[in-house]
């Protein structure tokens, strides 16, 4: 058991949270790390160390899958659990009658069931923690529905609708609720798309899993935004939508064309 502070990071065994998980392990926390992809993320673990980390496969999907996983992680850490990263996502690009709607559940089910179900399942460690955060990984495409992702956008923007009203509602627990909201960041899931979105042509996937994981760490750490938006371009494409509504729905139609 440890008194270290600790964090629980969904889709732990590649890209954000990969990163993640070593930048937390290597600041001195204790990580919960953990991913459908078993073999992937035992490497991580090894690189971490046994002494400063658990793993196990998780499904996201499953609610005994999910709270099985939790209480392996109290196990190690006395019952608490200091912040849950919601990392694990998925994403398929293409116009809506070119992605079955088998892939577009599935987006539904992981991206955002499984923030609800890992949520439930870890407030009881979050509560007894005091102080604690939970972050989730969002998207640039909850500031503005994405042609060729509109189902991936639909669920950025419930990831952030839920991190606003719990920001508010879980504040009498003392827990903080924020999210990540970047433009594409270069991981496996975006090198691996067939079909490429006409914004991943016009801003490209110019952010690292090392700078998504750096603002995880402020985010967790600092605890003083709802929202945190990674790049000047997307800032400057927020504070215009502000003051200039049509500019954001502009850009998507052009960007539509592409």
């Amino acid at each position: 058991m440890t008194s270290r502070k600790s964090i629980f990071i969904t889709g732990a065994a590649s890209g954000i949270g990969r990163e993640t998980a070593l930048l937390f392990a290597k600041k001195g926390w204790f990580t919960g790390i953990y991913d459908i992809n078993e073999e992937a993320l035992r490497l991580v673990a090894e690189e971490i160390g046994a002494d400063s980390c658990c793993y196990g496969k998780l499904d996201v999907t499953s609610p005994d899958s999910y709270e099985a996983a939790v209480a392996r992680f109290g196990e190690a850490t006395g019952g608490k659990m200091d912040a849950l990263f919601n990392c694990a996502g998925i994403m398929y690009m293409g116009a809506i009658e070119d992605v079955s709607l088998e892939q577009q559940l599935r987006t539904m089910r992981i991206n955002v069931e499984g923030i609800i179900i890992g949520i439930y399942a870890s407030l009881p460690l979050l509560k007894k923690s005091g102080n604690a955060v939970i972050l989730s990984m969002s998207s640039a495409s909850a500031l503005y529905g994405v042609p060729d992702l509109a189902i991936y956008s639909a669920s950025k923007f419930a990831v952030r609708g839920l991190t606003e009203a719990l920001n508010i509602e879980l504040e009498k627990h003392h827990i903080h609720t924020t999210d990540i909201m970047p433009l594409y960041v270069n991981t496996g899931m975006i090198s691996s798309q067939k079909t490429k979105a006409g914004s991943l042509d016009m801003f490209g996937a110019k952010l690292t899993p090392h700078q998504i994981a750096a603002c995880a760490w402020r985010a967790v750490t600092q605890k003083n935004k709802v929202h945190w938006v990674p790049t000047i371009k997307l800032k400057v494409l927020k504070l215009l939508s502000r003051y200039f509504p049509l500019v954001e729905r502009s850009v998507m139609k052009f960007i539509s064309r592409k």
